[in-house]
């Protein structure tokens, strides 16, 4: 089956848009794909961590993939940090990465302007996010927008190193799911709903209680007038709840239109918000039965004693390449 590799930062709590654009994905992909799935704690901490709080987010975000679907029988979960060879690998990048490559990429660029000081690893993230993926050879990886530069370093690096030490890496593609959906800040739909975003009634957090969500939604920003019409570019606010009322209730935009046709807003927020709590109820009832079993831990050995012997291997394999004198 294609290998397919994935990761999310246990920074800030996942919400919303990170279930509907990710980690519904990632439940179907587990049936027709060998799927390795991490938490990047490594790549966290290129800005200040408090360690509680890393631990903390580190066992969240496993126990949320779990809870959302993804089964540790069919998909390997686990944290970046479990697996030595993901920063070994990831040094080996960096010597093959050019100071420009780096400079060039928007997201480092984003994150340090206007600090006064920046860590070096911001800088080198990129090669270690591509030793990532290449330290397993994955066939595809899922990125959103803000990613596909860093994929494209990543197939660069792995060009280089074919083309310097023989071919060895599989060039990843992209994976870009037929059905899925970008959903948008309740503030302000023209940026994607972020865990990052300082507003906290910015996004849906997967764990915020009912009341929390009905306060949310009731309070998202709507367009002018009173209709509810998927049009992005009219209408780009209501067509962002519209997105996330259509995943959450399983039913089209027509219907939706259909339902509300001169009711205005009031109702249209009333009936989403309860789809959005009925949509997570589960996924909470298995996050909090995970959290409390303390099962968690297992899963992270079990995962990382899963993709170790890979990524082991790969990591011999390519300092043997590279002219290293290996252990016996």
């Amino acid at each position: 089956m294609p290998r397919v590799l994935s990761g999310i930062q246990p920074s800030g709590q996942l919400t919303l848009g990170n279930y509907i654009g990710a980690l519904q994905n990632f439940v179907k992909l587990q049936q027709t794909h060998e799927c390795f799935f991490m938490v990047v704690d490594l790549h966290a901490i290129t800005v200040p961590q408090e360690p509680a709080a890393l631990r903390e987010q580190t066992e969240s975000v496993a126990a949320l993939f779990v809870a959302a679907g993804i089964d540790p029988s069919k998909a390997s979960v686990f944290a970046q940090s479990h697996v030595p060879a993901h920063a070994e690998l990831g040094w080996l990048m960096t010597t093959l990465s050019s100071i420009g490559e780096l400079e060039r990429m928007t997201q480092f660029k984003d994150k340090s302007t206007g600090k006064e000081s920046v860590g070096a690893g911001l800088f080198v993230y990129p090669a270690l996010m591509a030793a990532d993926i290449l330290v397993y050879n994955a066939d595809l990886v899922p990125v959103g927008d803000d990613q596909k530069q860093h994929l494209e370093l990543t197939r660069d690096l792995a060009q280089r190193f074919n083309a310097r030490f023989g071919e060895y890496f599989t060039i990843p593609e992209p994976y870009i799911p037929k059905v899925g959906a970008r959903i948008m800040s309740l503030d302000d739909a023209s940026k994607k709903m972020s865990k990052s975003n300082p507003n906290p009634a910015s996004f849906i957090a997967l764990l915020d209680p009912p009341d929390v969500i009905r306060k949310k939604i009731s309070r998202a920003t709507t367009d002018s007038g009173r209709e509810v019409l998927f049009n992005p570019a009219e209408k780009p606010e209501v067509s962002n709840l519209m997105t996330i009322y259509t995943h959450c209730a399983d039913i089209s935009l027509s219907e939706i239109e259909a339902r509300y046709e001169g009711q205005g807003y009031g109702a249209f927020k009333k009936d989403l918000a309860e789809h959005v709590v009925a949509k997570l109820e589960p996924l909470q009832t298995r996050y909090a039965e995970i959290r409390s079993s303390g099962a968690i831990h297992d899963i992270l050995k079990q995962g990382a004693d899963q993709v170790s012997s890979i990524a082991n291997q790969t990591v011999r394999d390519v300092k043997e390449r590279m002219g290293f004198i290996l252990p016996r």
